[in-house]
């Protein structure tokens, strides 16, 4: 959307304000300028309206100014960071393992989901990352899955 309005020449609405004529003014260039920056805010604004899910529409159709709205944006989904390790960890919670897949391509996904959980900075011992493993096994592995966590030995992922 920022690049599709940069070539329309509308990102200054981004971050200017509005001008502001007061109303003892009467400078017609004062007032021209006024307008003109209102019709631009105003293409603005809608492109950006346009460009969002109906369910969002509503939700951001309220602010009045291109600014107040690409503010309100950014804040929202500008965080990809706090978003992104969440949404990691709920994907590492929530895997479950299926009969009807390899086990060894499970494995590796899981180990996919435990390399982005290292890749944000959140890193797990290795004792606990097998411990999840087994954990994670279908159900009808657990015979399998007892004889695993009674070894004396510890094991590597």
């Amino acid at each position: 959307m920022l690049f599709y309005l940069t070539t329309l020449n509308l990102v200054r609405f981004l971050r200017e304000d509005a001008p502001t004529v007061a109303e003892n003014e009467t400078d017609k260039d004062k007032s021209a300028a006024f307008e003109a920056w209102g019709h631009g805010d105003f293409l603005y604004r809608n492109s950006i309206m346009n460009g969002l899910v109906i369910s969002l529409y509503n939700v951001y159709s309220p602010m009045a100014t291109t600014k107040l709205l690409w503010e309100s944006l950014e804040k929202r989904y500008k965080t990809e960071g706090v978003g992104l390790k969440k949404f990691i960890v709920g994907k590492f919670l929530d895997y479950r393992m299926v009969d009807s897949k390899s086990a060894m391509s499970q494995v590796q996904e899981m180990q996919l989901i435990l390399h982005d959980l290292y890749t944000e900075g959140m890193e797990m011992n290795e004792s606990f990352q097998v411990a999840t493993v087994i954990e994670k096994l279908p159900s009808l592995w657990k015979d399998f899955k007892n004889y695993l966590k009674h070894k004396r030995k510890e094991m590597g992922l």
